[in-house]
């Protein structure tokens, strides 16, 4: 598996926990497929309890290209969160971000550790 394969395995086990219904959110994403028509996206994109949200899954060391950093930018402006990931910290920030969202009976039913860690 590429390492940024790696980050994608570790954000998709954790969405997939999202669909619990003890999980305390309501989860929609998708991925989108690059097509080379219409508005860029980025790897996932989704909305958790009415909040925007997208990730960027990257291999460690590499950032953004200039069309991702616009995207990411525009998302930004309004109003989403855009996380980029591309170490097990990354995806800690994103699940302390979805921990803020979830409903107070649900807080304490994560499991504390998860992908790789």
């Amino acid at each position: 598996m590429t390492p940024e394969g790696t980050i994608k395995h570790w954000i998709n086990a954790f969405l997939f926990t999202l669909h619990s219904p003890s999980s305390g959110v309501s989860l929609y994403y998708r991925m989108p497929v690059p097509t080379g028509y219409g508005q860029p996206g980025l790897d996932y994109e989704g909305c958790i309890n009415g909040q925007f949200f997208a990730i960027e899954a990257k291999a460690p060391g590499e950032w953004l290209t200039p069309r991702q950093r616009r995207t990411a930018r525009d998302m930004v402006t309004g109003g989403g969160k855009v996380f980029i990931v591309s170490s097990p910290e990354g995806l800690e920030a994103f699940v302390r971000w979805v921990d803020t969202l979830r409903a107070p009976h649900a807080r304490t039913k994560r499991p504390r550790r998860f992908a790789g860690r």
